[in-house]
């Protein structure tokens, strides 16, 4: 997907709202499990009733992987579902991946030539030629971790390095990458508070924002320090919405989270 059509999804819905898709058989209605297939059962109807309010999705692959054969193959039911009845909607795969770059080319056609992602979340540790075969894929997007909203965000990405904290490092050497302009970048709304300086780093860049409701991070803040003339921002909730309910409503409840997380959204596009 080009940015401009994420762009004018994001000014048609009002809306920067990214859900995830962190399907657990431990926490979706009981009622599910006697489905062929719960996993897609569950995520069938919770695009059915949020895509309307979303312009994103965001499958965590380990939640798949964790189930085997069914659970890759309950992923590629849901991106297929996803591609031809919402072609409209970002994709994002949630694989953190990153390896050699023979290695790391195999990950990018997995995820974006056979399931057809539009986007990948990418470990920068090895450096540029584990990031980089990501880049080269046209229309497609690497999403790199830079500030994580874990609490062992701080063990590595706020140490200072050559005088600089680390994610700024990040943030400084992968602007030199080929194909750069591919990058979007992971940054917690949990941290905020450092968006300001993030932003002076890569002003254009589009932002993955985790954290917001069940972790705990502000909307609000998030918008003001990290929004761009773009918008640039992609919110994710996941457990915040996709189990609003364990009962045979969980679709209704989950768009009526969604729905107020939107609703905030539109209210933040109007400042």
């Amino acid at each position: 997907m080009k940015l401009e059509h994420l762009i004018a999804e994001i000014r048609k819905k009002q809306s920067f709202l990214c859900i995830g898709l962190d399907t657990d058989l431990e926490k979706i209605p009981s009622h599910l499990l006697q489905d062929e297939d719960p996993i897609f059962s569950f995520n069938k109807a919770i695009i059915d009733a949020t895509h309307q309010l979303c312009v994103a999705y965001k499958p965590n692959i380990a939640f798949y992987e964790a189930y085997g054969i069914l659970g890759w193959k309950a992923l590629e039911k849901t991106i297929i579902y996803l591609n031809e009845n919402h072609p409209e909607i970002f994709t994002i795969a949630d694989a953190k991946r990153g390896d050699i770059g023979n290695t790391s080319t195999r990950y990018a056609k997995a995820f974006f030539e056979d399931l057809n992602f539009d986007s990948i979340t990418v470990a920068p540790y090895m450096g540029k030629d584990s990031v980089e075969p990501f880049l080269a894929f046209t229309d497609k997007h690497t999403i790199l971790l830079a500030l994580t909203s874990n609490q062992g965000a701080f063990d590595f990405q706020t140490q200072m390095v050559n005088g600089q904290e680390l994610y700024k490092n990040v943030l400084e050497t992968s602007k030199t990458y080929t194909n750069s302009k591919n990058l979007m970048y992971v940054v917690g709304a949990t941290k905020a508070e450092y968006l300001r300086d993030i932003r002076k780093i890569i002003p254009e860049s589009f932002l993955l924002v985790p954290g917001v409701g069940a972790q705990g991070g502000s909307l609000e803040d998030v918008c003001k320090y990290g929004m761009n003339s773009n918008i640039g921002l992609l919110i994710n909730s996941s457990r915040g919405i996709i189990y609003a309910s364990k009962e045979k409503d969980f679709a209704k409840a989950a768009a009526s989270k969604a729905a107020e997380l939107q609703n905030q959204m539109a209210m933040e596009l109007k400042k």
